[in-house]
């Protein structure tokens, strides 16, 4: 039976210590969460970037020391008074004010920060490559401060609690007692209003970006010492900080400091706990992920105060005058060159050979993983960034079930694992199904992160479920081109199921709910039914993908269903068209041709400076062709009318232009 260990008895000491040390992660959390609350505040806008700004600045700051030699105060003022802030004032001119220009709904918005952060780990990776490196520097380095006791506390940790006692009362003095403190809460409520009385908003906006990119900085710097500096993982460290703001709804600095404190000494605390048995792997967990646990509460609990309209998703989809009418695929002359396209993209891997048709493997996995998210947000309408969570299932599920880990099922072949590793995993997308019931938006979004982060850290990082997996495919398919027809196979039926989900009544309904949710409930739609369906059906697409992606590579990569890589992948097909299922194969035929032709980090730079620009392309890329104006056939030459059509074409020039413009025809003039 698995017994904790007691705590001595004079732990007071221990106590004491674990809590200063804890102080370190906590006020690099507390930090965080100010400069969410205050951009939030001063923009209205979730700075859902803030990890890879983080890391961006990170990154500079070792450049600058470490590389170039810089003295490390000079290169700490130059990365976070000029560096940072300038990049915040870039991303309001560039990205987010023409947003707010246009009136564009919290989608789009939250699509372009991804696009942001997926853009700026991409300009990292091609600037310091994806390995991780070492050597941060650290401002305040040096002798720890002796307190009474014994006790000891890193100067850094002093110099992070003195700039959050600075930033907030700075910040609450200035919200209060000035008019730069008026005019933004002006313009947070109404920002037309507060134009019309003169007020700079964009000049304000632009001054809650700079400040929010400052504090990212700051968190980057603060965090970059103890960690190596990681392009996938430092981004998303800081993204888990985002239970912080969400505690405090947003709004509530003192909220945001006392939980970011709180949770850094709690996280510090429970290190004390040393189960014996089987029990210290899941502990351990639950130590060092603490703050992936809060995002998932606090997202859950303080959801319905953060969530966008009813429209939210209406404007990524690119076809929501047809609903069901075409396909997968889209209809007309655009979708027959799209899926001819796909077609020449899927069979050119035939005549590939060696490492080029092993890495062609991933598109047709890639492609079904896509179509999940097609099917949960193009179709169904709910934002989920979980989806790389379901993937990683079905690919675990598929070791399991082949390794005979799963007590009283013995060891299965790879197709019967693969199809129950699906059927199991499916049920699964109620993880994310039911809060979506009550949410949408951005609390959806946080929602559905936090549950794929949370399958990431507890299941797929830990030894007790990776260890001893058996990923290998049946003696048919045991050849690489053999398994990349099986493949396509798959993929054709994932396509008929996605073509057949989204035609015909349910199609309708689907769309129904995806445009107005409100309008759906009132006609009578089974709106949370549909919602579940919606997440059911993607999950079960997702964990088959992921299985495919594992027994393509014969081992199951915890890397490959990374959140940060989920991000990534629902940013493609958004970019793509949220509501185009062969977008969803042309993107994972590019993303997997550019990762294994180019070097690493083009991919998401493409990706994330195509998502940046959403703001100029509702729809996605597969609405270009409906948003071309039409071309006017030119008049017909005089020579080819009859007599009769010349002295008609003559009177009608004749005639003034502006009785032309007055005359209304005969459909306009009603019944006589």
């Amino acid at each position: 039976m698995d017994v904790l260990l007691a705590a001595p008895a004079d732990s007071l000491g221990l106590t004491v210590d674990l809590a200063l040390a804890g102080l370190t992660v906590g006020c690099a959390a507390a930090l965080s969460g100010i400069g969410l609350v205050v951009c939030h505040r001063a923009t209205g806008v979730l700075n859902i970037a803030q990890g890879a700004q983080a890391m961006a600045v990170a990154y500079l700051l070792r450049d600058l020391v470490v590389v170039r030699h810089w003295p490390v105060w000079p290169a700490v003022a130059c990365c976070l008074l000029l560096v940072a802030p300038a990049l915040g004032v870039l991303l309001d001119v560039l990205v987010h004010r023409p947003l707010q220009r246009r009136g564009a709904g919290p989608a789009e918005t939250m699509v372009a920060g991804l696009g942001v952060f997926v853009l700026l780990i991409g300009l990292v990776v091609l600037l310091w490559g994806p390995a991780p490196l070492a050597g941060a520097p650290s401002p305040l380095g040096g002798t720890p401060i002796r307190l009474p006791g014994g006790h000891t506390l890193r100067p850094d940790t002093v110099a992070q609690l003195a700039a959050i006692l600075v930033l907030g009362l700075g910040v609450t003095a200035v919200t209060r007692w000035t008019g730069f403190g008026l005019r933004l809460r002006a313009v947070v409520d109404d920002r037309r209003l507060a134009a019309l009385a003169g007020v700079d908003a964009d000049r304000l906006s632009a001054a809650g970006w700079a400040f929010g990119t400052f504090t990212a900085g700051l968190v980057g710097v603060a965090l970059a010492p103890y960690l190596l500096l990681d392009p996938y993982g430092l981004p998303l460290l800081v993204m888990e900080t985002m239970a912080v703001a969400v505690a405090a709804r947003l709004r509530s600095i003192p909220v945001a400091v006392a939980t970011g404190l709180g949770l850094g000494v709690a996280q510090a605390e429970l290190t004390r706990l040393r189960p014996s048995g089987q029990l210290l792997p899941l502990v351990q967990a639950v130590q060092s992920n603490l703050f992936v646990i809060a995002l998932l509460v606090t997202a859950l609990l303080a959801g319905p105060h953060i969530t966008g309209g009813s429209h939210d998703l209406a404007p990524l989809a690119a076809r929501r005058a047809r609903p069901g009418g075409g396909g997968p695929g889209g209809g007309g002359r655009g979708g027959q060159v799209a899926g001819a396209v796909c077609l020449v993209l899927l069979l050119l891997p035939l005549g590939f050979r060696g490492n080029d048709l092993r890495s062609a493997l991933l598109v047709p996995a890639l492609a079904l993983v896509l179509l999940s998210v097609v099917v949960v947000t193009g179709y169904g309408g709910q934002i989920s960034l979980g989806q790389a969570g379901y993937a990683g299932l079905g690919a675990l599920g598929t070791g399991l079930l082949m390794s005979g880990r799963i007590p009283g099922v013995p060891p299965l072949p790879a197709l019967p694992a693969l199809l129950l590793a699906v059927l199991a995993t499916a049920p699964l997308g109620l993880l994310t199904g039911w809060p979506a019931i009550r949410r949408r938006g951005l609390a959806l979004a946080l929602v559905t992160f936090a549950v794929g982060t949370a399958m990431s850290r507890f299941v797929f990082q830990q030894p007790y479920a990776t260890t001893g997996l058996t990923l290998d495919r049946p003696a048919l398919l045991s050849g690489d081109r053999a398994f990349y027809l099986a493949e396509l196979l798959l993929l054709g039926l994932g396509l008929l199921t996605v073509r057949a989900l989204h035609r015909g009544r349910t199609g309708r309904a689907l769309t129904a709910v995806r445009d107005h949710e409100a309008g759906a409930t009132a006609a009578g739609v089974d709106v949370p039914g549909l919602k579940l369906l919606a997440f059911v059906a993607g999950a079960a697409l997702a964990a088959l993908g992921g299985g495919l992606m594992g027994l393509a590579g014969r081992a199951f990569d915890p890397a490959a269903f990374d959140p940060v890589r989920g991000l990534l992948w629902f940013a493609a097909v958004v970019v793509a068209g949220a509501d185009s299922a062969l977008g969803a194969v042309l993107v994972a035929a590019l993303l997997t041709g550019l990762d294994a032709g180019t070097t690493a980090g083009v991919s998401a730079v493409a990706v994330g400076a195509l998502a940046v620009a959403i703001g100029r392309l509702p729809g996605g890329l597969a609405a270009l062709p409906a948003r071309r104006p039409r071309a006017t056939a030119p008049p017909l030459p005089a020579s080819r009318l009859s007599p009769a059509g010349r002295r008609v074409r003559a009177l009608v020039a004749a005639r003034p232009a502006d009785e032309r413009r007055r005359r209304p025809s005969r459909t306009d003039a009603g019944p006589p």
